[in-house]
C-alpha cells in the first residue's frame, strides 16, 4: 500500500486503486501517523491532536476504535495491510518507507539530484485537507520549505516561478530563480524589474537591502555576463529504457571529441539517445544545447546548403544581419560560443551536412556537435558511436533474468501502457523472449508490436511473426537484416490498418516536420482527427505539443515507408498539390498586421518547414502564381523574424513578379546590397502604397531620406483615401524617424504619438514597438529622461514578447544613451554592454554601432579617453568604408573631436568637428550642426571667431528650443570658458552678439576663412 500527503492525505493499493476511509477522525488519525513518518506516537498525543479540548467520554477506548476502523479500511482494500498500523509500548505508528510514502520518496529523490521527479510527486499543498489542524502544522511547514528549496534549484517554467514569487514575494531564492529564468527566456528587462520590486519590498517592510548574492546576480544580468543557456530540446513523453550505459558512454565521448555521430538503422533509437545525452550534458555548455531537425531538408530543396543554414539559424533563433557581408556560416560560427549542436537525421543530405559541420567546428572552437545518421559524416576527429539494439534475452532465460534485459523492459512497459492487464509472468515469459529476439531488440519494432498485444495477446503476436519475416525475405533482399526486421513490423502494422487508416497514413508523409489536425484533414481529405487518434494508439503517428494544440508527425522510418506507399498508390502529385495549396492558404490567412501578430508568428514558425516545402514544389512545377502568392504572404513574416537572406533567396525565385519586386527591393536595402537602388528604379513604378512605404522605410538607414519622404507622403495619401489604418500608422512611424534625424521635436512627437494611437487601436505589437521607440527618442530630445527610460524599457519588453531580438538590442542601446544623457554612466555602460552582446549575437551592425557609441560616450565622460578614442576610431573606420551615408557619422566625428581636444590635439579635433558639420548639413540636423560649431570654437586659434561661432550656435538653439543636457553643457561650458578667458568678458560678449546674427553656415565659413 502507498500513502500520500503531498496534496490531500490519500492511500492507494499497490494496484493504484484509492482506499476509502470513512470518518473524519479516522482520516485525521492517518494524517497524524503519516506526519511522524513511521515513528511511534503516544496515545495521549493522538487523543489531544484529534479531539483537543472536546474529549469523548472514553478517550482511550475511542482512539482504539478509530485505530481498528483504519486497519479495517486497509484490510478491505488490500488483504494483509492491517498490519501496517502498529501498536507498542511507545504508541501507535504506521509502516512506511520511501517506496510507499510520497514525503519520504520526495526527500530521497531530492538527495539523489532528481529534482524534476521529486517535484512531480506533488499534487497540491501538503496535507491539503487538514491544513488548518495544528498537529500537521510543523510537517506542512517543513515539506513546503523543502519544496520551495527544490523549486529554487530546479528547471521550472517562468510562469510557475512568477506565481510562486507572488505567493512568497520576500523569498530571495525564488526571486533569484525567477530572474535567471526570465533572463534565459530573453526577458532581461522583466528580470531587472523583479529585482527592483524586491528591493522596494525589503526596504518598505523590513528596512533591509537585497543580499549580496542577489545584487551580484542583478549586476550579472545588467552586464549580460550570465550565460544565455538557450535550449530547445523537446520534452519526452515516455522514459528512455535500457540506455543508461549508452547515455554515459556518449556523454563521455563528448567530453573528449568535438564531433560524435550516432549511427544505426532506422528505428534503433538514435534520436532518443541523442536527446537524452544532450539533456544529461546540458550543464556543460554555457550557451546551451540546440536541436536542429534536418528531416525536412531534402535533396529537392532549391539549395540544400541554404536550407541547412536556415534550419540552424531558426533553431538558434537568430535574425539576419542588416548590412552584414559575412557569409552565413561565418555568422553562425561567430555566435555559437560554448554550445552543443544536435544535428538530427543527417542521412538525406549527408555530404552537405558534413561540409557545414566541418566549417562550423573549424570556426567555433567552443562548439560540440552530436549528430544522428545512418552513416558517418566521415570528418577528421569524428567519433562514430554505433547505436546497438537493446539487449535481448538468451534462449533459456528464466523470467527473473529476462526482466533485466532492456528489450524486455521496453516491450513490457509499452505493452502494459497499451493493455493495462499485461504483465511479464512465468506463463508468457517464453513468448516475450521469442518476440524480443525475433525483433532483434529494435526499439521501434518492439513498440509497434506492443500496440498489438491487446488485440492479439502475446502468443498470437508471436505466432504471426513467422509469415511476416518469410515474406520480407523475398520482398526486401537489399535491406540489412535489422532493417528487414523493422520493415517487417511496419509492413505488418500497415496491413492491419483499415483502408481509411492506410490512406491517411501514407498521405501524412508529404508533411515536413509534422502538421496540425486541420492540415492533415486538408491534405488527406475530410475530417481525419479520429483516424489520427487511432494511428497514435498504434505508435505509427507521434503526437507533439504545438502552439495551439497537438501536432502529428511520422517517425523517420515510418515516413520513408509511407512515401513508398504513396508512390505505389499513384497519389504523390495530387497529395503534394493539396499540401501546396493548403500552405499557401495558411500563409495568406496569417494575420500579421494587427492583434493576431504574436499568435501567427508562432504558427508560421511551427510550419516553416512545410512552407518551404510548398514553395519548392510551386517553383519546381512552374506554378508561378502560387509561388508569388506564397512569398507575398510570407514577406512580412520573414522581416519580423529577421530572415533577410531567406527572404531574398525565395523572392529571387520569382524574378518577374511585381509583388515580389517591391519586397525584394526593401530586403536588399536592409542587407545594404549595392543592387538595391537599381531594383528600386525597376519596381517603384508598379509598387502599390504599401510597397512605396516599404521601400521608403527600409531605405532610410541608407541615407535616402529626401526621396523616402516623397514616397511616404505619396503612400499616405493613398492610405487615407482607402481608409487603411495600418498603412497610415506605418507612414507616421517612418516620418517620426525622419523627424528625429532632423531634430524636429514637434513633428517627432506628433507623428509618433498618432502612430502609437492607431497601432494600439489595431493591437499591432510591432507597430506599437516602433512608435513607442520614437516617443522615447522624443522624450530624450526634450530632456524628459525619466520618461525616455520608461518608454525605451517598454519597447524592450514588447520586443522580448515578440522575440524580436534586434529590437531588444536597440531598446537597450537607447536605454544606455538615455543614461548617458542623465549622467548615469555606470548604468549606461551596463546597458551598452548588454546591447552590444545581443547585437553581436544577432549580427546587427547598426545596433552594434549604437552600443559602441553608448560605451564610447560613457568612457569619455568617466575619463577613459584611450578607450573612448579606440571605440570611436573603429566606428569611424567602419562608417567611412561604406559607400552609403551613415546617420551616426556626425555624432562619432564630434565625439572623437572632443576626445582629441581633451588630449591636447586641437588641430586634429578642429578637423573632425569641421567634417562633422559637413556631414550633419547633409541631414539638415540643426542639433548636430550646433554641436559641431561649439566643438570647433574650443579649438580655433582666433578667439574672436570662436566667440562668433558660439553666438551663432546659441541663437540657433534658442530659435528651435533645443535642449542642452547637463552632460553636453560640460563641453559647451569648457569652450565658453576658454574663449571668454582669452578675450575678456566685454570682447567676448560683443563677438558672441555679432555671431548670433550669423547663420550656421555663415559661422562655419567664417571659421574656414580664419584658419
Amino acid at each position: 500500500m502507498r500513502f500520500g500527503v503531498l496534496g490531500p492525505v490519500t492511500a492507494w493499493t499497490d494496484a493504484g486503486e484509492p482506499v476509502v476511509i470513512q470518518g473524519l477522525k479516522v482520516r485525521a488519525l492517518l494524517a497524524d501517523l503519516l506526519a511522524h513518518e513511521g515513528r511511534p506516537v503516544p496515545a495521549d498525543r493522538l487523543i489531544e491532536d484529534l479531539w483537543n479540548s472536546q474529549l469523548p467520554g472514553n478517550p482511550a477506548g475511542t482512539l482504539s476504535a478509530k485505530v481498528s476502523q483504519l486497519r479495517r479500511a486497509f484490510e478491505d482494500a488490500e488483504p494483509g495491510s492491517r498490519a501496517l498500523v502498529r501498536s507498542g509500548p511507545a504508541g501507535y505508528s504506521i509502516a512506511v518507507d520511501k517506496s510507499s510514502y510520497d514525503a519520504l520518496a520526495f526527500a530521497d529523490r531530492v538527495e539523489a539530484g532528481a529534482l524534476a521527479e521529486a517535484l512531480a510527486l506533488w499534487r497540491g499543498p501538503a496535507y491539503a485537507d487538514f491544513a488548518d489542524e495544528a498537529f500537521v502544522e510543523t510537517a506542512i511547514a517543513r515539506l513546503t520549505e523543502q519544496r520551495l528549496a527544490v523549486l529554487e534549484r530546479a528547471d521550472v517554467p517562468v510562469s510557475e516561478l512568477t506565481a510562486l514569487v507572488a505567493e512568497h514575494p520576500l523569498r530571495e531564492g525564488l526571486r533569484a530563480a525567477q530572474m535567471r529564468a526570465l533572463y534565459r527566456a530573453g526577458r532581461q528587462s522583466e528580470a531587472l524589474d523583479s529585482f527592483d520590486e524586491l528591493r522596494r519590498l525589503l526596504l518598505d517592510e523590513l528596512g533591509l537591502d537585497p543580499s549580496p548574492p542577489l545584487v551580484a546576480l542583478q549586476q550579472s544580468i545588467l552586464a549580460q555576463s550570465l550565460p544565455q543557456a538557450r535550449s530547445n530540446l523537446p520534452a519526452q513523453l515516455s522514459d528512455l529504457i535500457g540506455r543508461s550505459d549508452a547515455v554515459d558512454s556518449v556523454s563521455s565521448s563528448l567530453s573528449t571529441a568535438r564531433l560524435v555521430t550516432l549511427t544505426g538503422p532506422g528505428g534503433v533509437g538514435k534520436t532518443r539517445l541523442a536527446l537524452a545525452t544532450a539533456a544529461s550534458v546540458a550543464e556543460r555548455f554555457a550557451d546551451g544545447v540546440v536541436l536542429v531537425e534536418l528531416a525536412a531538408v531534402t535533396p529537392k530543396a532549391l539549395s540544400v546548403q541554404d536550407a541547412l543554414t536556415d534550419a540552424v539559424h531558426a533553431a538558434l533563433d537568430l535574425r539576419d544581419s542588416a548590412g552584414s557581408t559575412a557569409p552565413t556560416v561565418e555568422r553562425l560560427a561567430a555566435v555559437l560560443g560554448s554550445r552543443l549542436l544536435v544535428l538530427d537525421n543527417c542521412e538525406q543530405v549527408i555530404a552537405e551536412v558534413a561540409d557545414l559541420a566541418d566549417e562550423l567546428l573549424a570556426a567555433a572552437p567552443g562548439l560540440r556537435v552530436l549528430a544522428t545518421s545512418r552513416e558517418p559524416l566521415n570528418l577528421a576527429g569524428e567519433v562514430v558511436w554505433a547505436v546497438p539494439p537493446l539487449d535481448v534475452p538468451p534462449v533459456a532465460a528464466d523470467p527473473d533474468a529476462m526482466s533485466d534485459c532492456s528489450a524486455v523492459q521496453l516491450f513490457v512497459a509499452r505493452a502494459s501502457a497499451a493493455s493495462r492487464d499485461f504483465a511479464l509472468t512465468a506463463e508468457n515469459a517464453a513468448d516475450v523472449s521469442v518476440l524480443c529476439r525475433r525483433l532483434d531488440g529494435i526499439p521501434l519494432a518492439l513498440e509497434l508490436a506492443a500496440t498489438r498485444v491487446r488485440a492479439l495477446g502475446i502468443r498470437g503476436l508471436v505466432s504471426r511473426l513467422g509469415d511476416r519475416f518469410r515474406l520480407l525475405a523475398t520482398g526486401h533482399r537489399g535491406a540489412a537484416p535489422r532493417q528487414q526486421t523493422l520493415l517487417a513490423m511496419i509492413d505488418w502494422s500497415w496491413e492491419l490498418l483499415s483502408s481509411e487508416e492506410q490512406s491517411v497514413l501514407r498521405r501524412l508523409a508529404v508533411h515536413a516536420d509534422g502538421c496540425t489536425a486541420e492540415a492533415a484533414s486538408a491534405v488527406c481529405g475530410d475530417d481525419v482527427l479520429e483516424v489520427l487518434i487511432r494511428l497514435v494508439d498504434r505508435s505509427l503517428v507521434v503526437p507533439v505539443q504545438g502552439v495551439e494544440g497537438p501536432r502529428y508527425r511520422l517517425l523517420e522510418s515510418v515516413a520513408a515507408y509511407c512515401t513508398e506507399k504513396l508512390v505505389a498508390a499513384a497519389e504523390v502529385e495530387s497529395v503534394r498539390q493539396r499540401h501546396l495549396e493548403y500552405y499557401v492558404g495558411l500563409a495568406e490567412s496569417a494575420q500579421l498586421f494587427g492583434d493576431g501578430q504574436s499568435r501567427w508568428l508562432r504558427v508560421l514558425d511551427e510550419d516553416a518547414s512545410n512552407l518551404r516545402t510548398a514553395f519548392d514544389r510551386a517553383v519546381a512545377t512552374g506554378q508561378s502564381d502560387l509561388a508569388e502568392r506564397l512569398v507575398d504572404a510570407l514577406a512580412w513574416y520573414w522581416f519580423l523574424r529577421g530572415r533577410l537572406t531567406e527572404a531574398v533567396r525565395f523572392l529571387n525565385a520569382v524574378p518577374d513578379s511585381a509583388r515580389a519586386g517591391a519586397w525584394r527591393t526593401g530586403f536588399l536595402y536592409l542587407q545594404a546590397d549595392s543592387s538595391a537602388a537599381a531594383e528600386r528604379e525597376r519596381w517603384l513604378p508598379t509598387a502599390d502604397a504599401r510597397g512605396q512605404w516599404w521601400i521608403a522605410f527600409t531605405s532610410s538607414d541608407m541615407g535616402e531620406l529626401q526621396a523616402g519622404q516623397v514616397l511616404l507622403e505619396r503612400a499616405l495619401k493613398t492610405f487615407e483615401a482607402d481608409g487603411d489604418t495600418w498603412g497610415i500608422a506605418a507612414v507616421l512611424g517612418a516620418r517620426a524617424k525622419h523627424a528625429h534625424v532632423r531634430s524636429d521635436l514637434a513633428a517627432l512627437r506628433a507623428d509618433a504619438g498618432e502612430s502609437l494611437r492607431l497601432f494600439k487601436s489595431l493591437g499591432d505589437r510591432w507597430g506599437m514597438l516602433q512608435a513607442t521607440s520614437w516617443l522615447g527618442a522624443a522624450a530624450e530630445l526634450g530632456g524628459d529622461f525619466a520618461e525616455a527610460a520608461r518608454l525605451h524599457g517598454e519597447s524592450a519588453q514588447i520586443a522580448e514578447e515578440l522575440e524580436l531580438w534586434p529590437d531588444v538590442a536597440g531598446a537597450l542601446g537607447m536605454l544606455g544613451w538615455t543614461a548617458v544623457r542623465q549622467g548615469d554612466y555606470a548604468t549606461a555602460r551596463a546597458h551598452g554592454e548588454h546591447a552590444l552582446r545581443l547585437a553581436t549575437e544577432q549580427g546587427q551592425r547598426a545596433l552594434e554601432a549604437l552600443a559602441e557609441i553608448v560605451l564610447a560616450f560613457a568612457a569619455r565622460r568617466t575619463g577613459c579617453l584611450d578607450e573612448a578614442e579606440r571605440r570611436l576610431r573603429v566606428l569611424l573606420d567602419a562608417a567611412r568604408s561604406q559607400s552609403e551615408a551613415v546617420l551616426y557619422l556626425a555624432m562619432v566625428l564630434g565625439e572623437l573631436g572632443f576626445v582629441l581636444e581633451l588630449k591636447g590635439d586641437l588641430a586634429g579635433a578642429l578637423k573632425l568637428h569641421a567634417e562633422s558639420f559637413e556631414v550633419a548639413a547633409g541631414h539638415d540636423s540643426t542639433r548636430s550642426l550646433c554641436c559641431a560649431l561649439e566643438g570647433m570654437a574650443a579649438c580655433l586659434p582666433d578667439r574672436s571667431a570662436a566667440a562668433q561661432l558660439l553666438g551663432s550656435a546659441a541663437a540657433a538653439r534658442a530659435r528651435e528650443q533645443h535642449l542642452i543636457a547637463a552632460t553636453e553643457a560640460d563641453d559647451l561650458d569648457r569652450a565658453v570658458a576658454t574663449v571668454r578667458g582669452a578675450l575678456g568678458a566685454e570682447a567676448y560678449e560683443l563677438a558672441h552678439a555679432h555671431g548670433s546674427g550669423l547663420t550656421l553656415r555663415q559661422a562655419f565659413e567664417l571659421a574656414g576663412n580664419v584658419l
